[in-house]
Formats: C-alpha cells, structure tokens, sequence
C-alpha cells in the first residue's frame, strides 16, 4: 500500500511507500517508466522507500524533503518479474557513490548496509 504523499515530478508521480505494496502494483510503476524496472530510494533507518522517478536524485531529493537524513538513503533498482529472486534488486545508483561512506562505486559495498536495504524492500513488498 502507498501512502498518500505524491509529488509529480516530470509527468510523472514519486509514491513514498510506508506499508506493502504488491508486486502488481510495481509492475504498474514499472510499465509507466521503463518497461521491466523501477527505480527507488531505501531509507534504511526509516524503513521507508520512494518509487516512480525518472531518476534516483529526483526520489532522494523528495525523500529528503519529507525529513530523511542523506547517509541513510541509498539507490536501487526493482524488478518486479524477478520478485522472489536475488536479481529482484539491483544496488546500481549514482547517489551510492560516497567516498565519506566509504562507498565508491555506483553499487553498495557494504554488506551490512545492503542486508539493510534487503530488510526494508522485503517489509515493503509482497
């Protein structure tokens, strides 16, 4: 399920998800965008992601407007046909690369942070 909070953003509408969402409902968001994915922003300390942009600054940003801190926010990419699988996310995002994290590459290092994000996207879908 998506909260109500939406911003549309280059015709199209960045849903923050706070509670499940299904993976027809992914694939929706998918199918709007770029065919088979989606991209989103992990908020690791909230528990909270935002999907729908074009981009994964543009999710940032809107996550950031609504009261997360940067270091805890970390871009993915979903894809919903792959659900159930490891390949369902993928850690790909230019706003990963932090080298004040020690994270310097587009993809995330650490295994702990990425078991993080793994917890949030595994509460939030279904």
């Amino acid at each position: 399920m998506e909260e109500s909070l939406s911003k549309t953003n280059f015709m199209s509408e960045i849903r923050l998800i706070t509670e499940k969402i299904t993976v027809p409902e992914i694939k929706k968001v998918a199918e709007e965008r770029f065919g088979d994915m989606v991209k989103g922003v992990v908020d690791i300390e909230q528990g909270i992601m935002a999907i729908g942009a074009e981009m994964h600054v543009d999710e940032e940003a809107f996550l950031l407007e609504h009261g997360s801190k940067q270091s805890n926010l970390w871009g993915i990419n979903l894809y919903p046909d792959m659900f159930g699988a490891e390949d369902f996310v993928e850690f790909d995002s230019m706003i990963n690369i932090r080298p004040r994290q020690g994270n310097r590459s587009r993809g995330v290092e650490s295994e702990e942070i990425r078991n993080k994000i793994l917890e949030v996207v595994k509460k939030l879908t279904q």
